[in-house]
């Protein structure tokens, strides 16, 4: 195993800076194999990545995180995305219902820090759980969403899952997105359309107001300190703790210094 470090990518995430997603996906393809999975949960990003994938018809499954207490306008989205696009979909569950977490630790989500560890046990310990069949996963993740999103890369480490994040389209703006999901006609949840810009948990989302700031509906009741789950690497940790361990000979690949693929 070698180390691959957010600093190693520097040329290639500079290669890949303005690739059209697809292509991004197809190199994600040919490095990975069947060590490559997408990450969605089908979020307006999420739902055009899934697209994405269908047309592009490459067999990489979406990992669907299911805490259990989602709103049911999320799960009916995921069934008609899965049948819409012919993508295999895999949902991972926590080992414990809501109610015997709550009957265990109390409701964990009313304090900062039982945020983070419910978040924790719902929805990161389900990914790592599977992390290891991975070398690679796309994400949806765009620097247009602001906050520290908006200094997300192409390509990240993320050492928590030990894979390499794979963002298509991380420069792609609102109204971009807005347009490829309309000229696509591509379903989406519906609760977007009921002022909920970003949709997790049902007891930790609440809809966004005019001139707030997207993620402001997201565990409102703690205050704008809690705004991330910690599922998506860049988020919280400084690129200098970004790095993962990899097979030598497909760090040399990835890397290009082993095969070429130009995009």
């Amino acid at each position: 195993m070698a180390r691959l470090t957010l600093a190693d990518l520097a040329d290639l995430n500079a290669q890949f800076e303005h690739s059209d997603p697809r292509d991004l996906i197809r190199w994600a393809k040919q490095q990975f194999g069947d060590r490559l999975a997408a990450l969605s949960s089908m979020q307006k990003t999420g739902c055009a990545v899934c697209h994405m994938l269908g047309s592009l018809d490459l067999d990489i499954p979406v990992l669907f995180v299911d805490t259990g207490v989602l709103f049911p306008e999320t799960y009916a989205t995921r069934d008609r995305i899965a049948e819409e696009f012919g993508l295999t979909v895999r949902t991972l569950s926590p080992k414990l219902s809501m109610e015997e977490q709550t009957e265990q630790l109390g409701v964990l989500y009313l304090t900062p820090e039982g945020q983070v560890e419910c978040c924790r046990m719902r929805k990161n310990d389900p990914l790592m759980a599977v992390a290891d069949e991975y070398d690679a996963m796309i994400s949806s993740l765009r620097r247009s969403d602001g906050g520290p999103r908006g200094r997300t890369p192409v390509l990240s480490p993320d050492p928590e899952t030990n894979t390499l994040r794979i963002n298509p389209l991380v420069t792609m703006s609102d109204d971009e997105l807005a347009a490829y999901l309309q000229d696509n006609e591509i379903p989406t949840n519906p609760l977007h359309e009921q002022g909920y810009a970003t949709i997790g948990c049902n007891r930790c989302t609440t809809p966004v107001l005019p001139g707030e700031p997207k993620r402001a509906g997201r565990w409102r009741h703690l205050g704008p300190w809690s705004q991330y789950c910690g599922i998506n690497p860049t988020d919280m940790l400084p690129p200098d703790q970004l790095s993962v361990e990899l097979p030598e000979d497909l760090i040399d690949r990835v890397l290009g210094r082993a095969t070429d693929f130009v995009i």
